[in-house]
């Protein structure tokens, strides 16, 4: 049960016992004080040693508002005084009641703080913990932040988040384990009267932030990270279909992902029948015949861009007591709403364009507080945490998403437009082209197709080489959606180990190319693809 009358807030706390008595009065210390302008703190020092200042997990301190609100982000000044006070917050002369002198920092750090922070958005900060997930308030975001633009930037963040601080960016806790001060607090801790992430594991202050930023753009109840897009699909897989089950997926997919439902699944007695993506009439039968619990799916697909129609498949996987879960990578959370069209889960690889940078991998899965919950309790068996630092990264990384994906979508409609036209490509994939044959419908639960586009060069594999080798810009490797364009051919990077015959069964031909543009300016993309072609 969430208890939601007990409110954790993180900020920073001295290393516990050093020796205070030396410390003069409250008065000499504001008459004799050392400022740190880059914490925004008035710090005193008499000979004592700086303490180590760290993020704990319980720190409520008697500072003064202005004092605890100047406790920001990495580089803050050391504390060596916790009796400061500014106008009317503990200040007998402005008709405030005394605040009581701190003894130790230890006392200091869990003595009760009042959360009447200066700004209403500071409050009720933590409200809940649901299976060792702790919840923020975002109930008032929906009345200030209309587009998902903004949401990027501001959500989980401007109203205040699970870190005390008046730094404009999230603070990256690095910490492995939360502290309790005394065996009462964890009794109560075990018994859902307190609330804690106990353990690095099951939580961090700053993921939590990132999990209700993505929350927010897709209209979720809950979010749980992992460590990458494969371990959260793996994750969700293992926590939703039982032992003895059913699952249903399509032929066009993640290779790893296959690979996983294929050689892994079966070992749990899992069974999974393989639908095309636009055979509805397969996936009914599917369900039908089987007790499904689950139909796992990318819409958009990887690498041919196939579209699921969500709305139908999820009527369909309801009537028949399955779940339907949406791997939207490719679409991103602007691009595509999956749980508003029906889904009961959508999924992202955070790697590509949430992080949007090539330089973070992480995972993602959204839904109901139930279904979330069940996924997290394997989640904090199996491990696959994200780290804080990355946490932070992909909070960077979304503040500029909505402009990486616009710039994106634009160059992959105009890109997918002038190959479809070249003598030297024989066939595009590319779901805002009328020629993609779920083109209506991805018209009709899209709003922009994404910087994805797969083609095939008219001629073989050495001829495609020469293709792929002759252009300048982008960069030969895996992944797609961050800032720089990059390229492959699939029949290579994801399927040499397979014959061409076997290769075929996917339709993974020896002249199928994937490219990601990037935000690069499209005149110059352009430009080299052209030349590339010419080449050849």
């Amino acid at each position: 049960m969430a208890v939601s009358s007990f409110h954790r807030v993180f900020t920073f706390e001295c290393r516990s016992d050093p020796d205070f008595s030396s410390l003069p009065s409250t008065e000499n210390l504001r008459n004799n004080r050392r400022h740190f302008p880059a914490a925004g703190l008035s710090v005193a020092f008499y000979g004592v040693s700086s303490p180590i200042l760290r993020f704990p997990p319980n720190f409520q301190r008697q500072l003064s508002t202005k004092a605890r609100r100047n406790c920001s982000n990495i580089g803050v000044a050391q504390i060596v005084a916790a009796s400061w006070s500014n106008e009317g917050t503990g200040n007998p002369a402005a008709g405030a009641p005394p605040v009581p002198a701190v003894a130790s920092a230890v006392d200091a750090a869990t003595a009760p703080l009042p959360l009447d922070l200066d700004a209403a958005d500071d409050k009720n900060v933590v409200d809940a913990v649901e299976n060792g997930a702790v919840q923020t308030n975002r109930s008032s975001y929906s009345s200030f932040l209309k587009s998902d633009a903004s949401k990027t930037i501001h959500a989980a963040e401007r109203l205040g988040r699970a870190i005390v601080t008046d730094g404009i960016t999230t603070p990256v806790v690095n910490t492995s384990a939360y502290f309790f001060k005394k065996t009462a607090d964890l009794i109560d801790f075990k018994e859902k009267r307190q609330t804690s992430y106990e353990y690095g594991r099951y939580g961090n202050p700053t993921s939590t932030v990132l999990e209700e930023k993505i929350s927010e753009l897709e209209g979720a109840e809950s979010t749980i990270l992992m460590a990458s897009g494969m371990c959260a699909s793996i994750v969700l897989l293992m926590a939703l279909v039982p032992a003895g089950g059913h699952l249903i997926t399509t032929t066009d997919c993640y290779r790893k992902t296959r690979i996983f439902i294929e050689t892994v699944l079966p070992k749990m007695g899992i069974t999974t029948s393989v639908v095309d993506p636009a055979d509805v009439g397969a996936l009914q039968s599917a369900l039908e015949q089987n007790k499904t619990s689950l139909f796992f799916t990318e819409s958009p697909t990887n690498p041919f861009l196939r579209c699921v129609d969500i709305k139908l498949v999820s009527e369909l996987c309801h009537k028949n007591g399955a779940l339907l879960c949406i791997d939207g990578t490719f679409a991103t959370p602007l691009n595509q709403k999956a749980l508003a069209l029906g889904a009961d889960l959508v999924m992202h690889s955070c790697t590509k364009y949430m992080g949007g940078h090539h330089d973070v991998l992480g995972g993602c899965v959204s839904g109901s507080t139930k279904l979330i919950s069940e996924i997290r309790i394997l989640h904090h068996i199996l491990g696959g945490a994200l780290n804080p630092n990355a946490a932070y990264l992909f909070i960077r990384g979304m503040k500029t998403l909505h402009l990486r994906v616009q710039q994106q979508n634009s160059t992959g409609m105009r890109m997918a437009k002038l190959l479809e036209a070249h003598p030297k490509v024989k066939r595009v994939y590319y779901p805002g082209l009328p020629s993609h044959p779920e083109h209506e419908l991805a018209m009709r639960q899209m709003t922009g197709f994404g910087g994805v586009v797969s083609f095939e060069i008219d001629g073989d594999l050495h001829t495609t080489i020469k293709f792929v080798d002759s252009l300048k810009i982008p960069y030969i490797a895996a992944s797609f959606g961050g800032c720089e364009s990059i390229v492959d051919q699939p029949a290579i990077l994801s399927y040499w180990d397979l014959p061409a015959s076997e290769r075929a069964k996917w339709k993974i031909h020896d002249n199928l190319v994937r490219f990601s543009f990037g935000v690069e300016d499209f005149e110059d993309l352009k430009a080299d693809v052209l030349q590339a072609l010419e080449a050849i």
